[in-house]
This record gives C-alpha cells, structure tokens and sequence, in this order.
C-alpha cells in the first residue's frame, strides 16, 4: 500500500492580511508546526467573528484556537484545505468501501479501458499476509506444503487468466476492446489492485479516520486511514490534535 500527499492547499498570509487577519509570524519558532492548512482554518474560524486581534490568551496559538474549535465542534472551518493522495497497492474491495465516504472525490484506473497486460498486483488482505505460511488444511495434512498464501494466490491467478481468456477471446470475436474488457473485468478478484488519486478536505478526511481508524474496521482500510492519519498529522497537526495515537475501540 502506497499513499503518497501529491497535492495540498496553500494558505497566503501576506493576502490574508488585506482583511484585517495578522498572520502568525512565520519566522519564529512557533512556524516549525504551523502548516497552510491550519492557518487557513483559523482565518476562517475568525473572519467569523473579526476576531483578529486575538484578546484570549488560551486561543492566541494556532494550536489553542484549533483546539477550541475541535471541542466546539465547528468543523466548517476546516472544510477550506484539502488534500490530494495518489494511491496504489489497494484492493477493489477497499475502494467500494471508501466511495460510501460521499465529499470525497476520486479519479481511479478505468478498467474498461485499461487491459492488464500481464498479472495485476494483488493486495493480500493483512489476515491473509499473516498467515500465509500456515497450512491450508489441518494438522493432518501439513506434510502436503499447501498453505493459506498458496490457495490465494492459485486463486487470484485462476481469475486473472480467465481475465485474459474472455477478454482476448471476444477480440477475436470482432467486439471492440472496451466491450470485451467490460465482460471480462467481472472476473477479476477483489484483492486486484486499484490505482486513483484521492482528494478530500481536512473535515472529510476526519470523517474517514473517524470511521476506519477504527478496531472494528476492515484491516485494509483500517490501515489506509492510519497511513491517511499519519499524513495530516505533518499536513495539518492542528486539525487532528485531538485524534489518539491508539485507534478508536481499542
């Protein structure tokens, strides 16, 4: 699994100033934690109520004010940055459970288009990769070698030829490729990688995490929002100040 930030909002203090806001000072000691992102949402938070000046020494930081806003609930602010993730090495199977997440916005392989010319990477749900060298039956029959990791991947290989077979197949059969690629995609595992570029402001993101960075979510999705989390946690500290190092239900 690969997620990689590729894009991030921009906060420009020195155009902020124009309305009344005084940027943090970007060359003092406070700025080694002060991302765009963070900035941008107390801009927001205090256009609200031209609360420029900053009178309240427990919201003076950006820190204070955000975690005041956390506590408040007043999440719109952080509805301003976004941030785009270029992501592989996830499953088909991840991606129909992160489309429930409805503000975010996703631009994936089309694999009505796209032919896998040779096998697909396949991502081995973390159950699977950590019992992959045990035996597939019981103990009676370990002398056979077959383990978990062997019938997984026969199995995904079994899929990804008869991929190939049907596709190739109605080719030959005169349909266009897009045609063929579409029937024949049906046969392809969910574990088949997916390759897209996600985007979602801070809030959706918090949205994500707040439901998979969870004990009871999907293992591989679970992980997704904590490589996510861990993203936002250099990308904008602030917004996610409040969210434990340990996942929710533990």
């Amino acid at each position: 699994m690969r997620i990689i930030p590729v894009a991030f909002t921009q906060f420009i203090p020195w155009e902020a100033e124009e309305s009344g806001y005084e940027p943090h000072d970007w060359g003092s000691d406070e700025f080694d934690d002060l991302t765009s992102a963070d900035e941008l949402a107390e801009f927001a938070g205090r256009n609200c109520y031209q609360s420029w000046s900053r009178p309240n020494p427990k919201t003076a930081t950006n820190e204070g004010y955000l975690a005041n806003i956390l506590d408040q609930g007043h999440y719109s602010v952080l509805e301003h940055a976004s941030v785009s993730f270029f992501v592989d090495g996830v499953s088909r199977s991840l991606l129909t459970e992160l489309e429930r997440h409805r503000f975010l916005s996703f631009s994936v392989v089309a694999v009505s288009f796209v032919k896998y010319d040779k096998t697909p990477s396949v991502a081995v749900p973390p159950l699977i990769e950590r019992e992959k060298d045990t035996p597939l039956h019981g103990q009676d029959f370990s002398g056979m070698g077959w383990t978990i990791g062997d019938e997984f991947m026969r199995a995904t290989e079994n899929s990804f030829d008869a991929y190939v077979w049907i596709a190739d197949r109605f080719q030959e059969l005169g349909y266009p490729k897009k045609q063929a690629l579409e029937a024949a995609r049906s046969v392809l595992p969910n574990a088949t990688e997916v390759k897209m570029v996600v985007t979602g402001n801070i809030r959706a993101w918090r949205d994500v995490i707040g439901k998979r960075y969870h004990e009871a979510a999907d293992a591989e999705i679970r992980e997704f929002a904590t490589e996510v989390l861990n993203h936002l946690r250099e990308l904008s500290p602030n917004s996610v100040q409040d969210i434990s190092e340990v996942p929710y239900g533990k």
